[in-house]
């Protein structure tokens, strides 16, 4: 399938964390005691934890096989975005977020302009839980080329009232689109290619999509 003007490419984020060198033995770490304290909390291994620490601002909840933190760079997630699925190598191996997803969109987006000679947008989705849904969805973690947040705020709706708070989030629909041919588990396709949206608004990043903490009404 040949590469068009406007198309958006979507990628795994474990094909790109992967490819940036984001695999981590669990047998190179050595847990602080703030990891054994939290692990033994949690259940979960005191090795991850502290890679989870590591990599996040803040613990926002931690009970038994939940942990949810402040990645550093915004995103609320579980584990900081670091899994075993999907991940080569032993048991001990895990695998890190992209340490810049937005700058790896970015240099995808040259690289393919360069090599097939077309403007696409790119998408870096991740799979992701939600606090307040259940069963997990994909969501653009990396964007360039397209706004990742549409704000229709002062345009009017079908009977011409003026909408007042909406916002798209158009990179996680995107993500969350492309995931159903992604799939979560063993359908290995991590890479797929939207059409149809036409040429982009504007460029944006993922960043676009992360709540500052005083709009978050859950902390």
């Amino acid at each position: 399938m040949g590469l068009r003007d406007h198309d958006v490419v979507v990628l795994a984020q474990k094909i790109v964390s992967k490819s940036e060198g984001r695999l981590v033995s669990l047998a190179s770490v050595t847990p602080s005691p703030r990891a054994v304290e939290l692990g033994a909390t949690v259940l979960k291994d005191p090795r991850l934890v502290e890679l989870v620490l590591r990599e996040s601002k803040e613990v926002l909840r931690a009970v038994p096989n939940v942990l949810i933190v402040e990645h550093r760079l915004g995103f609320v997630m579980a584990n900081a975005g670091i899994d075993h699925s999907n991940v080569d190598g032993g048991e001990d191996d895990v695998l890190l977020l992209p340490a810049d997803p937005d700058g790896s969109a970015r240099r995808l987006r040259e690289r393919f302009k360069e090599i097939a000679g077309v403007e696409v947008g790119i998408v870096i989705n991740d799979s992701w839980g939600r606090a307040w849904r259940m069963g997990t969805t994909g969501a653009a973690i990396g964007v360039a080329g397209l706004p990742a947040l549409v704000d229709m705020r002062g345009l009017p709706d079908l009977n011409g009232r003026i909408l007042r708070v909406t916002e798209v989030a158009h990179a996680d629909e995107i993500a969350a689109a492309a995931s159903l041919l992604m799939g979560q588990s063993s359908e290995g396709q991590p890479v797929v290619i939207v059409r149809g949206f036409g040429p982009p608004a504007r460029d944006g990043n993922g960043q676009e999509l992360v709540r500052s903490r005083k709009m978050d009404l859950f902390r």
